[in-house]
């Protein structure tokens, strides 16, 4: 990989949060596929760009495949692991519940960064995480309703400890090339394909349903890992943490311009704790208010 600032790596790494904006309108799109095939077939297709990217550049498709037993574990669990949790969640919670605490990874990713070395955990960074979470729980929880099952409560955190482990984890793994999660992305589509046959009624997608696979499988469950990959390696993962919470902002404006939304004044007050959050976090603040103070003369 080519070598890349901490900044580059961290602008790298945002572009992830456009690509997840579309996952909700791109998902709506390919209609009612059944979740683990829709999920193979999304994998399916990031993997197979993938590998004509290698052919196209002459480069080894199998060298970066090459990893040790943990890497293959921290990838497969991460993105399998994450997708399947995700869907028993849905399946066993109401659906804002479920949403809204998943979406604890975040935070999470805020909080554990300051167990890596070389790292540290500011008071900035927990307020900025805990705003950004009052955010998300004002757009996603504002319906929240009662019922669920202890399993889809604890598949739903265990889907936010899952990713934001594997996001933080992937940082101690830097010399391990972004190239693998092309590996990573084969492995998890098998593993879709054999839960779908073994839990689910096979339904493919049909005419303009193949776009939003298609779309899925581009970007947002496709060339958002690799990004994502760079950002948490090289980045400053702290910073992507925070940025996270504009994914469920922007998914809802996504999906307010493709018509599958309304906008609301819920999501102009839960757009504004957001920034704001992002902007605390981010330190962006306290340096703007340190240029606007008047250096006093002796």
């Amino acid at each position: 990989m080519l070598s890349l600032s901490r900044h580059q790596a961290t602008a790298i790494g945002a572009t992830t949060i456009l690509n997840w904006a579309l996952l909700a309108t791109l998902t709506q799109l390919s209609g009612p596929v059944p979740p683990f095939l829709l999920t193979g077939l999304a994998f399916g297709i990031a993997f197979l760009c993938f590998l004509t990217w290698s052919l196209w550049r002459r480069e080894s498709f199998t060298a970066p495949l090459r990893q040790a037993p943990s890497v293959w574990a921290l990838g497969v669990g991460g993105l399998f692991g994450y997708h399947a949790l995700y869907f028993i969640a849905q399946q066993n919670a109401p659906p804002a519940n479920a949403g809204l605490i998943s979406y604890l990874w975040p935070l999470l990713i805020v909080l554990f960064v300051g167990l890596l070395p070389g790292e540290r955990l500011l008071p900035r960074h927990v307020l900025g995480g805990l705003m950004g979470f009052a955010g998300a729980a004002l757009l996603i929880g504002s319906d929240l309703g009662a019922g669920g099952s202890v399993l889809g409560y604890g598949a739903a955190f265990a889907c936010a400890l899952v990713w934001s482990g594997y996001s933080v984890l992937s940082r101690t793994k830097k010399a391990v090339p972004t190239s693998a999660v092309g590996g990573f992305c084969l492995v998890t589509a098998l593993l879709a394909f054999v839960c779908h046959g073994l839990f689910e009624a096979t339904r493919w997608p049909q005419g303009i349903e193949w776009l939003g696979v298609v779309g899925l499988g581009l970007g947002p469950v496709g060339s958002a890992f690799f990004t994502w990959d760079i950002g948490v390696k090289h980045g400053d993962l702290h910073l992507l943490g925070l940025l996270a919470y504009a994914t469920p902002l922007l998914s809802t404006l996504v999906l307010i311009v493709a018509g599958y939304a309304e906008a609301t004044p819920l999501l102009a007050l839960a757009a504004s704790v957001i920034t704001l959050g992002m902007l605390v976090g981010s330190g962006a603040l306290a340096r703007r208010k340190r240029r606007e103070t008047p250096v006093r003369s002796a």
